[in-house]
């Protein structure tokens, strides 16, 4: 299992990054055009980070295209690039043909029949937006869940996204999910409870340990 920080702000990543545990980023071209820069040179600066696994969304339409701009966005991010396709008829057709060099995930999946053709295909993770879902469909942890039963024993692995709180994270998790991406405010609570904070209250108001000295 791994957690990624969804963002496409490399300071926010550099924050994420210090924690020691998220192991990647994920963007998107709406965050990517929310940085105010062009999308080549913060794909660039995501890289220099080094965090891991680095998720880019091709925004090409057609297969022909898509080819060029996963070549494109290879020479920028090295061997960090998992290429986020959509599901369309020539996105299936660039993973089945891109996934041999280049990890794919096929994103924004809302049906399990899409999630077995991006297996078949050979994408190597699918990102299921559960909170999107749930407000589109009804409820996209069962759709999670579903993903999760068909797909189990093959290779791809489920994304969990669109995920607006850490009890949402814990669920999607429950659900099936291998993998969260959660946007900074979220990420952030994930380490938060508040009885475990009245814990350590307690005991250091009560307790004693090794005096360090301040300098």
């Amino acid at each position: 299992m791994s957690i990624f920080i969804d963002t496409a702000t490399p300071e926010e990543a550099k924050i994420a990054k210090d924690f020691g545990w998220v192991k990647g980023i994920t963007t998107n071209p709406l965050l990517l055009a929310g940085a105010g820069r062009k999308a080549e040179s913060v794909l660039a600066q995501l890289a220099e980070l080094n965090m891991g696994k680095l998720f880019y969304q091709l925004i090409s339409s057609n297969s022909k295209d898509m080819h060029k701009e996963a070549r494109m966005a290879k020479e920028i991010a090295g061997d960090q690039l998992v290429l986020k396709i959509p599901p369309v008829a020539a996105g299936f057709q660039a993973v089945y043909s891109l996934s041999k060099e280049i990890p794919c995930c096929v994103t924004a999946l809302y049906s399990v029949s899409q999630a077995l053709v991006a297996s078949e295909a050979g994408a190597q993770y699918i990102a299921v937006y559960v909170n999107r879902a749930t407000k589109l469909i009804g409820d996209g942890l069962a759709l999670l869940n579903a993903m999760s039963k068909i797909l189990h024993g093959s290779t791809t692995e489920i994304l969990a996204a669109s995920i607006k709180s850490s009890e949402e994270a814990s669920s999607s998790l429950l659900c099936g999910a291998d993998h969260l991406t959660l946007p900074f405010n979220i990420l952030s609570t994930l380490c938060i409870h508040e009885h475990s904070e009245e814990a350590v209250r307690q005991f250091n108001s009560g307790g004693t340990g090794i005096q360090i000295e301040v300098k």
